[in-house]
């Protein structure tokens, strides 16, 4: 199986990389192949709302969006990985999935499976609901089929999260693929 991983941490070194490089070994070590996108450091501009795409492309922004379309259009998985940014995914990774616009219908209809690797310095119970609706809401909305949550409570550094059960429980996600 192809997995792309939209890596939607700002922080190349942080707690979400934590989670992806875990995840990643163990689908890898499961004989699949993982790319990972870092759509924070991409060339990625906003929706404008235009519709010239008509919903199947092509975009008139001329940006990285194409080469991310392409990836997932070939993919059989896709990876949502994020910080949680003020009850949300991170602006970047949010930036990319409001992109999905131009290829929703070919998106829709690759009916991949899906996975949310994400973490919060919070610990509160309540901490992921509003991210875990939005996911959820995706899903369903692009007709993905979810392999599962990692939701990182209290990561709110790399050292807490290496001493937390979370990259554990995301190398387990990706060997059990």
């Amino acid at each position: 199986m192809k997995i792309v991983i939209l890596m939607g941490s700002p922080n190349r070194n942080g707690s979400t990389g934590i989670l992806v490089s875990e995840f990643k070994r163990g689908a890898e070590e499961s004989g699949h192949i993982c790319e990972v996108i870092d759509v924070c450091h991409a060339d990625i501009h906003p929706c404008t709302g235009c519709v010239a795409c008509g919903y199947e492309g092509p975009c008139v922004q001329k940006d990285d969006v194409e080469m991310i379309r392409h990836s997932l259009l070939g993919a059989d998985m896709v990876v949502f990985a994020t910080p949680l940014y003020y009850y949300g995914m991170s602006a970047q990774l949010k930036m990319t999935v409001d992109r999905f616009c131009a290829y929703n219908s070919s998106l829709n209809g690759r009916h991949l499976k899906s996975a949310l690797l994400t973490v919060a310095w919070n610990a509160d119970d309540w901490t992921f609901d509003a991210l875990e609706a939005h996911y959820r809401t995706l899903v369903r909305y692009i007709n993905f089929e979810d392999m599962g949550m990692i939701l990182g409570y209290g990561c709110g550094t790399p050292a807490m999260t290496k001493r937390s059960r979370y990259p554990g429980k995301a190398y387990q996600l990706g060997r059990s693929l």
